[in-house]
């Protein structure tokens, strides 16, 4: 596969996801995101599915966020419809009704983080990092609905953490969490995988897609509107500096001006 693109192709019980961007670090384009919207209702619907397994590549990666370059001429109105845009589609991968496992290489950051933390299970291999840079790259911000399920998957503190500081946290720091399930051994990711697949997908569906849908319901109580934020960042001059300077590989200069 040498295009952006997410694809998907069924092994027995076991849907396998992949996600494809390469030199880009797997970033989504907007077909992407609507190539994975399609898929997770796609396999929501087929029976014969029992397990979902996100994966990028050893190359590229899990996925890193959103590709910048499409960023250009955003204003603020433009940025709460791409934030919305965005929580579709990681609605629809949470309301997959089977167990989702993203099976993480390098780096899962930014929307790649939400991918992944959208999923039910994470492995990773012992060197990938996690995070949401975004105070230091491009002056944006993450939705409520990310944040919630951050501070859910891993708590308040390690959130906000992971944040203000604009830092990428090691794998083998989230384990005991639980927003890492566990580390790849030296068989590999992929073996890692399928063996976490199989065992899940021996399981009984019914119980397993009862308590998927329970914590779907836990996690879906009312979140606080965040459109003056989302207007705030995306039209604000720090985040069209922030994507020159991407595009330009240079560091931004930050003025705090909206």
């Amino acid at each position: 596969m040498s295009e952006a693109s997410v694809t998907v192709e069924s092994s027995g019980p076991i849907a396998h996801v992949r996600i494809t961007n390469p030199g880009k670090r797997n970033a989504f384009t907007w077909r992407m995101y609507d190539q994975l919207e399609q898929i997770a209702l796609t396999v929501a619907d087929d029976p014969t599915v029992r397990v979902v397994v996100l994966r990028g590549s050893p190359e590229d990666g899990f996925a890193a966020g959103t590709d910048i370059t499409q960023f250009d001429g955003f204003d603020g109105s433009a940025g709460i419809d791409y934030e919305r845009r965005v929580g579709k589609v990681l609605a629809a991968l949470a309301a997959i009704p089977v167990p989702t496992i993203a099976a993480v290489e390098r780096t899962a950051v930014g929307a790649g983080l939400a991918v992944a933390a959208y999923c039910d299970l994470i492995i990773a291999e012992p060197r990938a990092k996690f995070g949401a840079p975004i105070a230091r790259t491009l002056g944006n911000t993450l939705p409520a609905g990310v944040v919630n399920r951050l501070r859910i998957r891993i708590g308040a503190a390690a959130t906000l953490n992971l944040l203000l500081t604009a830092s990428l946290t090691p794998a083998e720091n989230l384990v005991a969490s639980g927003f890492v399930y566990a580390l790849a051994g030296s068989e590999g990711i992929e073996v890692t995988a399928a063996a976490l697949a199989e065992q899940v997908a021996a399981l009984a569906p019914l119980t397993l897609r009862a308590i998927k849908e329970l914590n779907r319901r836990l996690d879906s109580s009312s979140l606080p509107d965040d459109t003056d934020l989302l207007e705030l960042c995306y039209g604000s001059a720090d985040f069209r500096e922030g994507v020159r300077a991407f595009v330009e590989h240079r560091r931004p200069e930050w003025t705090g001006t909206p």
